[in-house]
């Protein structure tokens, strides 16, 4: 039996019996009194459980007896390895949090684990000294409506947002219900019904300069749909896929791009010198463009002959600044 799980059960012992004399904690745990000491300690000083000892009664037992049946004792029952990865999972949130969304309602959380780990020589300060994450292609403009866009996706109430295209240059007005938040390459991206467009949409969250929370019920879409309409094509752009890649990676770059995830339904394979295949299906172009670019001679485009075409006319203006 683990620690945390003796700590449940004598908490158990005590709801359901009232009342409970210290040699029952000893004989049905099969611990020492020293121990039963500790945890006693643990759970009043950590827990802030008040277990009291009645002389009358002879045994432990709730302090406020009146209310017994409906007592859970504060805090969250963690061993120090949960804990840890607690920490892990909250460093990692906190990094992605660039809006404020998440950070007030898991700081109560925060201080509960550091209060289970203190204890401990691995301090969850110092796992966080430890940790770095380090976001290479995250834009680092405001994100001021995270908090109306988490209100939109519980409340499933729609917005209206001011929305600022950065390949258009231009500003619209549009009414949008809200399906799911995304992170994806380091930023935010919102998947929503436009109600200006009549269509299934992925907006940019850094690019939503205003966003009110309206009382119109937002118009659902079935997860399904939405799979159907992002997941097909390539990257964030949405839409049903028109078109299958073919690309062929050299030996040195298969190594990486082997185990890399490009697409959901993506088919890779070797050939026999080595080379490594790679097919998938998309609809729009311009982050698959990038993506092969980043290789250079370390992958060609087998197929379409659009895209093939687009790659060399891009390698031939980057060869023209050089």
């Amino acid at each position: 039996m683990s620690d945390m799980e003796r700590l449940h059960r004598i908490k158990y012992m005590i709801q359901q019996r009232k009342c409970v004399p210290r040699e029952d904690f000893l004989s049905e745990l099969e611990i020492s009194p020293a121990t039963f000491k500790r945890d006693l300690e643990y759970l009043r000083s950590r827990m802030q459980a008040s277990i009291v000892y009645d002389r009358f009664l002879g045994g432990y037992k709730f302090e406020n007896s009146s209310s017994i049946e409906r007592i859970e004792m504060p805090g969250l029952w963690f061993s120090e390895k949960e804990a840890t990865a607690l920490v892990l999972m909250q460093h990692l949130l906190s990094s992605l949090d660039q809006g404020g969304l998440i950070g007030p309602h898991i700081e109560p959380l925060t201080a509960i684990i550091d209060g289970i780990l203190g204890q401990s020589d691995a301090t969850a300060k110092e796992l966080r000294k430890r940790i770095k994450v380090i976001g290479m292609g995250s834009r680092k403009n405001s994100i001021e409506n995270f908090s109306e866009i988490g209100a939109a996706l519980l409340k499933r109430n729609r917005l209206q947002i001011t929305y600022y295209s950065k390949s258009k240059d231009e500003n619209t007005v549009r009414e949008i219900s809200p399906q799911r938040l995304i992170y994806y390459r380091e930023n935010w991206y919102l998947d929503a019904n436009c109600h200006l467009r009549n269509d299934l949409r992925s907006f940019s969250v850094d690019g939503i300069q205003s966003a009110v929370l309206t009382n119109k019920k937002a118009q659902e879409v079935s997860e399904k749909e939405c799979q159907e309409h992002f997941a097909q094509s390539y990257g964030i752009f949405s839409g049903k896929a028109t078109q299958r890649a073919k690309l062929r990676f050299t030996p040195e770059h298969a190594r990486w791009v082997s185990g890399e995830h490009w697409h959901g339904q993506q088919v890779g394979n070797f050939d026999k010198d080595g080379y490594y295949n790679l097919e998938f299906d998309y609809n729009q172009d311009p982050e698959l463009v990038m993506d092969i670019l980043k290789h250079g001679s370390g992958v060609e485009v087998i197929s379409p002959a659009s895209l093939k075409n687009k790659v060399k006319a891009e390698l031939k203006k980057a060869i023209e600044l050089y």
